[in-house]
């Protein structure tokens, strides 16, 4: 089973290559020595790079503490989630599922080993506990594949404690740079190895495009966003982290909108099949994930009743209905994500991006065209907001909010594609649509948390007990529900008065 761990550092070099006395670091009170590891790793990439051009590193590693396999994805600038694997010959299949949105059906071959003689310092406080791990780093560096070639060179390495506080690294880089020890112009060992052997540079992804200029340049700027969210996000997704499934689920269905909103840019005969791939994308990531977060709803609101008027297990049947809903569904979505049928989306998507389907709206100006396409999803929701208020309460008006809630959600994605070109107007706009989708949106929730209790005090009362304290939930979502469509009159009036569409 792999392990992971947050890793914070910073690399530095040196003319001398030295490392200066540290324990005048405020907080520091002893610097000791560790002695010195020889490591040994290789490093696995596709034939192009393409982990490399992500800076994504996969290594296979003997010598030191932590001596297997190691993946590191990046989160920020020096900041990286490095997931270990235990030695094996092979690389073990969770760390290959990681990799894979990348990889596809492409093959890792060794490309790089580095050979470290890694001298390690610990900086300690007063109560001897670690603040971070030093080390003055001599590499040996040859090139496997792709190219041929050695290289050297000495580096330091400074890691920060589990748990430690980050600006604690800003105090030894003042010291170090007081020391004439600069940062390090490469951001990992392998790509100063792949820079300085030779062989070609890893590959981007991305087309050098420039500025955007025409209205297609700026709604390809967005589809290409979303395309390398779903790419980033899979890792997340499949190591189950907060919101991973929530944000490749987002990045779905705003390539979806934008392949409805901007008809005239993009070829609707070529997106159109694979925004109904993406609709299926979408679905599969919201199983088991929908009713999770209903279930949070439900438990949420019967932690609100007193204990007097909860009558029965309704705790217990709760629980059950929501793990119900979770059993089956994770193991369901990594064999999606394993699938033919998901990897051959992510390369159309890639094609997508690389050879758009432009009309001939798409080298026209992007304030004309982008704002025509803004304003006619606006209309959208006017009308289906205005028709469903008009509705009497009840499952019509219910209908009509709903999908008055997902063409506001349409028009809040338009808006963000449109806003590098728009700027302050779709920014208010955007604000707006997403101001009044939260608001519907609570009202979607109610109706489908009172659907969730009609069926569960039936299920109670078949099975003997109460369905009271199902009816009381009931009647405060009903309350809930009415106070939103009270709201929704003067909430949307003021998007009106605001709206610069």
């Amino acid at each position: 089973m792999a392990d992971t761990k947050r890793e914070i550092e910073r690399k530095y070099e040196s003319d001398d290559s030295g490392l200066p006395d540290l324990t005048g670091v405020a907080g520091v009170a002893n610097v000791l020595d560790k002695g010195t590891a020889e490591l040994d790793a290789t490093y696995h990439d596709t034939s192009d790079l393409r982990l490399a051009s992500a800076r994504v590193t996969l290594r296979h590693r003997t010598g030191g503490s932590d001596a297997g396999w190691h993946l590191k994805l990046p989160v920020a600038p020096g900041i990286r989630d490095e997931i270990h694997a235990p030695l094996s010959d092979t690389l073990p299949d969770e760390l290959a599922g990681l990799t894979r949105s990348r990889v596809r059906q492409g093959s890792l071959v060794p490309v790089v080993r580095l050979r470290t003689a890694r001298d390690v310092q610990h900086l300690v406080d007063a109560d001897g506990t670690l603040l971070a791990e030093v080390s003055v780093d001599r590499v040996r560096a040859e090139r496997l594949f792709g190219g041929s070639g050695k290289a050297q060179w000495t580096e330091i390495e400074v890691e920060l404690a589990d748990g430690g506080d980050p600006a604690f690294l800003d105090k030894v880089e003042k010291r170090l740079g007081k020391a004439g020890v600069r940062p390090s112009e490469s951001p990992s060992k392998l790509a100063r190895a792949l820079s300085e052997t030779k062989g070609g540079k890893p590959r981007t992804g991305k087309p050098d495009a420039g500025e955007p200029v025409t209205a297609g340049d700026h709604v390809m700027a967005y589809v290409r966003a979303q395309r390398d969210a779903i790419v980033e996000l899979d890792p997340a997704v499949r190591l189950d982290t907060e919101e991973g499934v929530h944000d490749m689920r987002v990045a779905t269905r705003r390539l979806r909108s934008t392949f409805r909103t901007f008809g005239k840019v993009l070829d609707r005969k070529v997106t159109d099949p694979i925004a109904d791939e993406l609709k299926w994308l979408a679905g599969e990531l919201g199983l088991g994930r929908d009713q999770e977060v209903l279930a949070e709803r439900l438990l949420t609101a019967l932690a609100d009743v007193p204990a007097a008027l909860v009558h029965g297990p309704v705790h217990d049947r709760l629980r059950t209905w929501a793990e119900a809903g979770q059993r089956g569904s994770r193991s369901r979505l990594l064999g999606v994500l394993d699938s033919e049928r998901y990897l051959t989306l992510l390369d159309t998507l890639d094609a997508l991006a690389a050879d758009p389907p432009l009309l001939k709206a798409a080298a026209k100006d992007p304030e004309k065209v982008l704002t025509q396409a803004v304003r006619k999803d606006f209309a959208k929701v006017t009308d289906l907001i205005e028709t469903g208020m008009a509705q009497p309460p009840g499952h019509e008006r219910d209908l009509g909010l709903h999908e008055a809630r997902k063409k506001a959600k349409r028009t809040r994605y338009a808006a963000e594609a449109a806003r590098p070109a728009l700027g302050g107007p779709a920014k208010t706009l955007l604000k707006s649509m997403k101001s009044l989708q939260t608001l519907i949106g609570e009202h979607q929730d109610s109706v489908m948390a009172r659907e969730t209790l009609g069926e569960l005090s039936a299920v109670a009362h078949a099975a003997g007990e109460s369905a009271f304290t199902y009816g009381l939930l009931y009647g405060r979502e009903e309350q809930r529900a009415a106070a939103v469509e009270a709201e929704v009159p003067k909430a949307w009036k003021d998007v009106k008065d605001e709206a610069p569409v």
